[in-house]
């Protein structure tokens, strides 16, 4: 289990060899980065400033990977996720899960995904030229995609 929160850009392939290096029994890993976007139209984005606490936030990040290592037979986990300034482009997240198996590493990267955009306590302000600075609101459709993953908790226990 690796969490890692930091203002520098990382390398995706040095992260991930390092994530599996020597370890035979890995069978399927599953990525995901994200990327700073720009939608463009009439709010075209700037640069996009996270903000965190530190050391709650690597908590927070901790108890999400090892909930994933939990629920999933994993060989390994990793989350990389930057904070500061970010322009669109710029990589925000990386993260990747390893099993012998490639639906748990599917699965539980996916589901790292779904809780870290609701549970992180990461905070996001937007910079565009026509309204300004504006905090990012939470989104419902980010409460839906992590809610399957309780939904999924509340049919395991019927």
């Amino acid at each position: 289990m690796v969490v890692k929160v930091q203002a520098e850009d990382f390398d995706v392939g040095e992260e991930l060899a390092a994530l599996t290096e020597g370890n035979w029994a890995i069978g399927g890993m599953s990525s995901f980065v994200g990327l700073v976007r720009d939608l463009g139209g009439a709010n075209a984005l700037k640069a996009m400033t996270l903000e965190h606490y530190p050391g709650m936030t690597e908590k927070m990040l901790r108890a999400i990977e090892a909930e994933a290592n939990e629920r999933w037979p994993l060989e390994a986990s990793l989350i990389v996720h930057r904070y500061g300034r970010l322009e669109p482009g710029d990589r925000i997240v990386l993260v990747a899960t390893a099993s012998a198996h490639r639906q748990a590493a599917f699965d539980s990267c996916a589901f790292l995904i779904d809780w870290l955009k609701t549970k992180a306590p990461f905070w996001k302000l937007e910079e565009t030229d026509n309204l300004g600075e504006r905090w990012v609101e939470a989104k419902q459709s980010d409460d839906q995609a992590a809610d399957r993953w309780n939904r999924h908790d509340r049919e395991a226990a019927e």
